[in-house]
């Protein structure tokens, strides 16, 4: 069955939903008088073709590119005309692909030394000629110096530019940019105009497989002059059809009705029927004003369908709730009440036997809202500790450089406290060096006493430890175990000599004292809120099994971290969602290690402004609890996804332009043992660029408070593992019911705009 008054549209597989009339849901600008170079329309949409640091980025710049201290290479870089992607020369020449950079994809420009890279190997070069471009995801870091000053600076301020106008456009805006980047592509002599050949080439590369005969029909249907070649409002008028929605078309008939606008009354009939919270007359009256095109139409308070449109494809009609993309949970209990981003040996870029050590790596973390970060501390030479994965070849960097690194970058992003957790190996003099880097480099942000001097054992909250750091380590003389040992994070399941810990680190200590932890007593014992726990995901795993709520109460409480066995030398992770259902707060992952567990992890924490705290349910924070995810009693929840369309997929192999996609989609839930699934649909043949769908997956929900849910898209194989294509994680709580849009990322995070899938949510509790 499909939602509501939905109609199912069959169709050929190698037929893509293309319309014959002319269609108004997007309404591409008419072509720039004949312009003989139409990448430029592109720019000339962002309002950027007279901007004096694009025009020179246009012409391009011999920058060096600086790698070591000895490997400092000039290359040619230059924006393309597109505005959303740079090429650059390469010494030995590659596939195409692997010769550009896209805008979208870059973290950071940071100006001068401000770069591990350019601060240790760029010292021949002056600050002010030197630029670091910090690309999202695995991609390293690109350092290099220009000419002179203003060179630089005018990277610096038109790579700023190009950013701050992509991340303000529309969904449709970004689209409109796409498909005429591709258009551009596809003139083979830029000419302006567009042969049959031309044509299919821009339909293989958008990811579309459409038959000879059904191309052609549509080209000549567009070929008003009749001269086998498309131009001006003829390639304007193709592309239209070619992006035209009906699958939005139908539902806004739905409500408009016969005169096909909907006045504000319809507009508010349809908000609540995708119960949108605080839908009022008022509310859909201030939509129209905000996404309607056309003047006449928003002065009379009516929507066109362009303006429907409009809306659906803002983070408005986006699957994710725009009221959680702020800070909107209770920012002032106890820390052990919050899901922690953690990261796992944070210094490591790649493998944890030969990887390469850096302190970039500390700045991704904090760039992907990341709040308690890893320094395995041992000795080094001068009297100065090094931080690196202990008796490998992973490379070693400089305690103090990291600490540095944490001052500069840590509050970047989230103004929530960071914890540091040391694993420390040190003597007794490089400890003190220690405790002397974090007082003098960390200043009055470092947490030296506690802020609650008469009840100096609880937890503070992270409203009160805004822009503060936390150290978390070994204590004397009250973080003694049993025995009298000296405790260490190191894995419990080996046995430890005794270690001899300085006063002046241990006196940093104050909130996170690190502890081990054995067993749980079936007993209530007095809570010791500053003590932390750290724990191998095996033995967490075993606690889950063996002690279940006792487990749950003592996180109600107490900070737990969990990281991955040590036996996972290529970095890979576990689930983290395994973890969370017992409320470990500081579950500690491999963040340079792209996967679905990392995938988890930024759905989790992609709520409350991105900020690295995410407050646990109340399931998980009653000292009194019952809850055990093992036994999380009777279904109460019934979460229903129809999977309508998909919208502009990426190509994977932008080498081979016969390549195309046979897209098919997987809904997973991920929660308590019970409700986790997976379900998925019926690939779709040939096309990536507008499949259908049409199919309703349904999910059985006990714990719909911890629940996570993840949209996959994948390119059906027959004989091997399907590829990737795109994914977005969310909590289940923060699903938004109706009609959305899915906005894909790549396996790295970033952003795969204009690629969407379209869908129908519907949460039914009880």
């Amino acid at each position: 069955m499909l939602c509501g008054r939905w109609r199912s549209c069959r169709r050929r597989p190698e037929e893509p939903s293309v319309p014959a009339q002319v269609a108004t849901s997007v309404a591409l600008a008419p072509p720039d008088g004949g312009s003989r170079r139409p990448g430029l329309r592109a720019l000339k949409k962002m309002g950027l073709t007279e901007d004096e640091d694009v025009r020179a980025m246009l012409q391009g710049s011999r920058l060096c590119k600086i790698r070591s201290r000895t490997w400092h290479k000039e290359r040619l870089y230059r924006l393309q005309e597109d505005g959303l992607s740079v090429w650059f020369q390469r010494r030995i020449p590659r596939a195409p692909s692997q010769h550009i950079f896209f805008v979208q994809h870059i973290e950071a420009v940071r100006e001068g030394h401000q770069s591990e890279g350019l601060r240790r190997f760029g010292g021949a070069f002056p600050p002010a000629r030197c630029l670091t471009i910090a690309f999202k995801g695995r991609r390293k870091n690109l350092d290099l110096a220009a000419a002179t000053a203003e060179e630089a600076q005018r990277w610096v301020r038109g790579l700023a530019k190009l950013r701050a106008r992509l991340d303000a456009m529309s969904q449709r805006e970004r689209l409109d940019h796409w498909i005429h980047a591709y258009l551009h592509r596809a003139d083979s002599d830029q000419d302006s105009k567009m042969s049959f050949k031309e044509i299919k080439s821009l339909l293989r590369m958008v990811n579309v497989d459409m038959n000879d005969m059904y191309a052609y029909r549509l080209f000549k249907e567009c070929d008003h002059s009749n001269n086998e070649r498309l131009e001006g409002a003829e390639i304007e008028e193709f592309l239209r059809r070619l992006l035209k929605r009906p699958e939005l078309e139908e539902i806004f008939h739905r409500y408009s009705g016969e005169d096909r606008v909907l006045s504000a009354p319809e507009l508010l009939e349809f908000l609540e029927d995708q119960r949108e919270d605080g839908a009022t007359l008022a509310h859909a009256q201030k939509l129209i004003h905000t996404y309607e095109l056309n003047e006449t139409a928003k002065q009379h308070e009516l929507m066109t369908l362009d303006g429907f449109m409009m809306y659906l494809l803002s983070p408005e009609g986006a699957a994710l709730d725009p009221a959680h993309t702020c800070v909107f949970q209770d920012m002032g209990q106890p820390l052990s009440h919050y899901f922690i981003s953690s990261s796992h040996n944070t210094y490591l870029t790649d493998s944890q036997i030969g990887g390469l050590s850096s302190t970039e790596a500390y700045v991704r973390a904090f760039a992907q809202g990341c709040r308690c970060v890893e320094l395995d501390c041992w000795e080094g030479p001068g009297g100065e500790p090094i931080i690196y994965h202990g008796h490998t070849l992973t490379s070693k960097i400089l305690f103090r450089d990291v600490v540095q690194t944490v001052r500069d970058h840590a509050f970047t992003l989230s103004p929530y406290p960071v914890i540091l957790s040391l694993e420390n190996h040190c003597g007794l003099e490089q400890q003190a060096v220690m405790a002397h880097h974090l007082r003098t480099i960390l200043g009055d942000a470092l947490v030296t006493q506690g802020l609650d001097m008469q009840n100096p054992e609880e937890l503070p909250s992270p409203e009160q430890l805004k822009g503060r750091v936390l150290v978390k380590g070994k204590k004397l003389p009250a973080a003694r175990s049993e025995d009298g040992r000296i405790l260490s994070d190191q894995e419990e399941e080996e046995e430890e000599e005794e270690e001899e810990i300085s006063p002046e680190l241990s006196a940093l200590v104050v909130y996170c004292c690190a502890t081990r932890l054995r067993t749980l007593r079936p007993n209530p014992v007095p809570p010791q809120p500053c003590q932390v726990s750290s724990l191998s995901e095996r033995k967490a795993k075993k606690l889950i099994r063996e002690a279940g709520n006792s487990f749950v109460r003592h996180n109600a409480h107490q900070l737990t971290r969990v990281y991955p066995l040590g036996l996972r030398m290529n970095s890979a992770n576990y689930s983290p969602q395994e973890m969370w259902n017992s409320g470990c707060q500081l579950v500690a992952l491999n963040f340079q290690t792209p996967g679905y567990e990392m995938d988890l992890n930024a759905g989790r924490f992609l709520i409350n402004g991105q900020c690295g705290y995410v407050l646990k349910p109340a399931c998980l924070r009653q000292p009194d609890t019952t809850f055990d995810p093992e036994c999380p009693g009777p279904p109460r929840t019934t979460l229903t996804i129809q999977v309508l369309t998909a919208q502009q997929l990426p190509k994977l192999n932008t080498e081979k332009p016969n390549s195309i996609v046979d897209p098919l989609v997987r809904v997973e839930v991920h929660g308590v043992p019970a409700d986790c699934a997976r379900k998925e649909t019926n690939y779709v043949l040939n096309n990536g660029f507008n499949p259908r769908w049409g199919q309703t997956l349904q999910f059985q929900l006990r714990a719909p408070e911890l629940a996570l849910v993840r949209f996959v898209v994948e390119d059906y194989d027959a004989t091997s593992p399907n590829d990737f294509v795109g994914q977005f994680t969310l909590p289940l709580d923060s699903l938004k019911q109706g009609y959305r849009h899915i906005h894909l990322l790549s396996k790295d995070g970033a952003s795969l705009s204009p690629a969407t899938l379209f869908v129908h949510i519907r949460v039914q509790r009880f």
